[in-house]
């Protein structure tokens, strides 16, 4: 038996880098990865840019079609408004401020008397509502959403409501449970008015100026983009010096600001209530139109503390650390003006009809489980909703 021939061929060994070209390669790979992003962070302002138009396109519509100014919501240029709407959808805090403008353009489109007027303008209302959905991370449901605890549930309302009485949902919620989100879209759904903080703010506002009978000579860009964690609750922090909060005093015929503002929000509320349906977002809603027995639905809405913190942290581009800052101190804001104003504990469940743990079911089933729960008990829903 002969010997096996040994393979004398030399063994190639992979080519050994440089520490240079491993440097070269990664800053290759970090310059594509940086110019992809740039790429569709561009597609997105341009997607963007677009549908601000649109809005803003809207708003001037409704306008024409109503023949008054009055309720218009941007009386500044269109690029000046268009880039500060832009601003909002790209800022990830901040993507509220356009919801809010949508929501006052829809509430006065759907003043307009002429059928086919109104249709055609809440048709493209509609359109842009759809668009924000897709757009807006907030309506995800991927970050509250508890799929073990959402097969868990049932529902039940007494039918309060008589023919005459207009729907009225008035909404609570925790910070970061996604209580505006779920506000807003169960007003979509219902195709009736919606009202948060930065909607009262910006009327009362507006009936202060007409009041003191100030023209507002800069007009109105939009919703005012703010910096604090409840921007909801700037109206009622006193930063003032002694001279502008004794004026104030004197201009409120002896209330402070805060005590005017929240007595003249009351008189809003209950002055709308008798004219049309709407959700509302907190403002101590559902205490005001309990006292002025006015039938409404109260609803609660919170999440398990970590899920919000979590939720707070992608949002807002937070560390953990100044996410639970915020939940904190937005939630004892919300308690300390509701318990300044009614004498009630804030988030207590006895004190709402109505108490849902988003986590439960997820922004959108949220606003299901809602609209379900007031079809199970022949609540009559001002337009045909189909879900």
């Amino acid at each position: 038996m002969g010997e096996e021939k040994k393979n004398t061929e030399p063994v190639v060994l992979p080519e050994q880098k440089t520490q240079d070209e491993i440097y070269e390669e990664a800053l290759e790979k970090a310059k594509q990865k940086t110019a992809e992003r740039e790429a569709r962070e561009a597609k997105q302002r341009v997607y963007y840019t677009q549908l601000a138009g649109q809005i803003y396109d809207l708003d001037e519509k409704v306008v024409e079609t109503l023949g008054s100014s009055l309720g218009r919501v941007f009386n500044h240029d269109r690029e000046r408004c268009i880039a500060n709407m832009v601003h909002a959808m790209e800022e990830r805090p901040d993507e509220h401020i356009v919801r809010s403008e949508v929501a006052l353009i829809g509430n006065m489109a759907r003043t307009i008397q002429d059928r086919q007027a109104r249709r055609e303008i809440m048709s493209e209302y509609d359109d842009i509502m759809h668009k924000l959905m897709r757009i807006s991370r907030g309506f995800s449901n991927t970050s509250i959403l508890d799929r073990k605890r959402a097969r868990l549930n049932s529902m039940t309302l007494g039918n309060r409501f008589r023919d005459k009485n207009h729907l009225i949902i008035c909404i609570s919620r925790t910070y970061g449970s996604g209580g505006n989100n779920i506000g807003f879209g169960l007003a979509d759904a219902l195709k009736i008015n919606y009202y948060d903080a930065e909607i009262f703010n910006s009327v009362l506002k507006r009936l202060e100026a007409e009041q003191d009978g100030v023209e507002d000579d800069q007009g109105y860009a939009g919703l005012e983009v703010t910096q604090t964690a409840n921007p909801g609750m700037s109206q009622y922090r006193d930063s003032l010096t002694f001279r502008q909060k004794a004026g104030k005093i004197f201009r409120y015929h002896g209330l402070p600001r805060r005590d005017a503002v929240f007595f003249n929000q009351s008189e809003l509320i209950v002055d709308m209530a008798k004219e049309q349906d709407f959700v509302v977002m907190g403002r101590c809603a559902d205490v005001i139109l309990r006292n002025n027995h006015i039938p409404h639905i109260s609803i609660f809405i919170t999440a398990p503390f970590e899920k919000r913190v979590h939720r707070m942290m992608e949002i807002n581009n937070v560390d953990e650390k100044h996410a639970r800052q915020q939940l904190k101190q937005v939630d004892h804001e919300h308690a300390s003006y509701y318990h300044y104003y009614t004498g009630l504990k804030w988030g207590k469940p006895n004190h709402y009809d109505v108490c849902i743990n988003s986590a439960s079911y997820g922004i959108q089933g949220s606003i299901d489980f809602i609209i379900n729960m007031l079809k199970a008990n022949n609540v009559r829903l001002p337009h045909a909703v189909t879900r």
